[in-house]
């Protein structure tokens, strides 16, 4: 039998694409996600939204930071946090390239012999 080419996927960043899921995939980081995607919020703001803990707000705001997916700017004793730009667009494009192909996808392979 003859080898298939099998084009590879289309995904840019397979990494980046896996960690943005899993930084969404946390309920309360969606939540804080959410929620900066309509406007700049401080963690007391955060603890109101969500109902969390100061401490936990602050963790989950670490992480995002440290993903690059929010960016934060002291004012005075409070730190505005705010999506930075383009969070998250390269895995958007991906997701959608996948969905966009995925009902036209070709039949490559050969069926299976048993």
């Amino acid at each position: 039998m003859s080898p298939v080419a099998v084009p590879l996927p289309r995904v840019p960043t397979p990494p980046v694409v896996a960690s943005q899921f899993a930084l969404l995939a946390d309920p309360l980081r969606l939540r804080i996600v959410e929620a900066l995607s309509r406007e700049q919020l401080c963690t007391c703001h955060l603890v109101d939204i969500t109902g969390a803990r100061q401490t936990t707000i602050s963790n989950h705001l670490r992480l995002l930071r440290e993903a690059g997916v929010v960016a934060s700017e002291p004012e005075g004793r409070y730190t505005w946090y705010r999506l930075a730009p383009g969070a998250f667009a390269d895995t958007l494009r991906a997701l959608g390239a996948i969905v966009a192909d995925g009902p036209d996808a070709p039949r490559l392979r050969p069926a299976c012999v048993t």
